[in-house]
């Protein structure tokens, strides 16, 4: 039997202290339930609200990606200044440390390679599978005007219902193949739409005109996309004026792993996302990183 409670302190209601009841920290997500919530704390940082996104998935299309040949090697110094990784349960299962403990957003979409339809793309996980994982959230890509949108939405939407049955939440991917433009208005209607059918939060692609407006019609948060290979300055420029735009962080990956000094460059962008620091000098903290680095 538990012992009586009998300590002789008086209890304490607090009776003059109203509950608190604050909102959730990120857009749209405030309805959401605890679990789904906890996971989106292991993706975005609670005090900036933002994220650094390290995505290592381009393996599942594109094979040994340059930069990606040995993610033993090239991405394993980089898991202490990611707030999160993207990629795949192969390349998780095979490489990363079970001691990381910061999220695992995984790929949950896939089928065609570099060399057929790349919209022809299915399911490729089970939520079994995302659970024993003990993932953060499932990224599927949505192909919004492209051949087979209405597939990759019912990936989508299949896969909305059932990290909502078990409390994971799900990145909707804007893709963008040769044929589609990459302007304000197409990143406004896909994200939009795939926001509309449930994904927790999206990915999309920074476009310097009218960004503002695609943050704000898009009811979650937004991550930006890093695509092609920029010079460092550059990179960093997209990644803060996206953040002064109103994204929510960046999901970043060939601009940080086949950059001239990786550790450096990733660092960099933890000031520009988590610390508001001004393109010009994150470049600097860049390259002085990037010297001692190699006087090291």
């Amino acid at each position: 039997m538990p012992e009586a409670d009998e300590s002789e302190k008086e209890k304490q209601f607090y009776v003059d202290v109203p509950a608190k009841s604050e909102p959730f920290f990120l857009k749209g997500c405030n309805s959401i339930d605890w679990g789904m919530k906890n996971r989106l704390s292991r993706i975005f940082d609670p005090r900036s609200g933002k994220t650094v996104m390290l995505a290592i998935d381009h393996g599942y299309f594109q094979g040994p990606t340059t930069g990606l040949e040995r993610v033993d090697v090239t991405i394993l110094p980089l898991l202490p200044y990611a707030d999160t990784l993207m990629l795949t349960r192969g390349i998780l299962r095979t490489i990363i440390p079970p001691t990381f403990d910061k999220g695992i957003v995984l790929r949950a979409s896939g089928g065609p390679s570099i060399l057929s339809e790349l919209s022809n793309e299915q399911i490729a996980i089970d939520i079994d599978e995302a659970i024993r994982l003990n993932v953060a959230a499932m990224a599927v890509q949505v192909f919004i005007g492209g051949k087979m949108e209405t597939q990759t939405i019912h990936n989508m939407t299949r896969l909305v219902d059932m990290g909502n049955r078990y409390g994971i939440p799900v990145l909707g991917v804007t893709a963008v193949g040769k044929e589609m433009s990459r302007d304000a208005k197409y990143m406004r209607l896909a994200s939009r739409i795939i926001a509309e059918l449930g994904v927790t939060y999206v990915k999309t692609y920074y476009v310097p005109e009218d960004f503002d407006t695609v943050v704000a019609a898009c009811p979650v948060p937004i991550v930006i996309a890093g695509g092609k290979k920029l010079p460092e300055l550059d990179a960093l420029i997209m990644a803060y004026n996206a953040i002064q735009d109103g994204a929510a962080g960046v999901d970043m990956g060939r601009n940080i792993f086949q950059s001239e000094s990786p550790v450096a460059m990733i660092k960099a962008l933890r000031k520009i996302v988590h610390e508001g620091e001004k393109p010009k000098a994150a470049y600097d903290f860049f390259m002085t990183e990037k010297n001692e680095a190699k006087q090291g």
